[in-house]
């Protein structure tokens, strides 16, 4: 079940990224092709992890353990 389009981004762990500004939902496909959605997250947020020179360590930084999660692919 994707929900919102997600653009490629170069990282070991991490495939995909898209962004719900209206739900302020994040959804993130990894290496392993699990997908999950994270609540709660600002633009800023997506903005910074989509500009970083590492999308990964970005988002164990940033977003993990920090947003709600829920797996909703593969």
């Amino acid at each position: 079940m994707i929900l919102v389009e997600r653009l490629a981004v170069k990282s070991c762990i991490l495939r995909s990224v898209g962004y719900d500004a209206a739900q302020k939902n994040m959804e993130i496909e990894f290496s392993s092709g699990l997908v999950f959605q994270y609540a709660g997250v600002p633009a800023k947020i997506y903005a910074d992890l989509m500009s970083s020179d590492s999308v990964g360590k970005y988002f164990s930084e940033k977003v993990r353990n920090r947003f709600r999660a829920r797996k909703i692919g593969a």
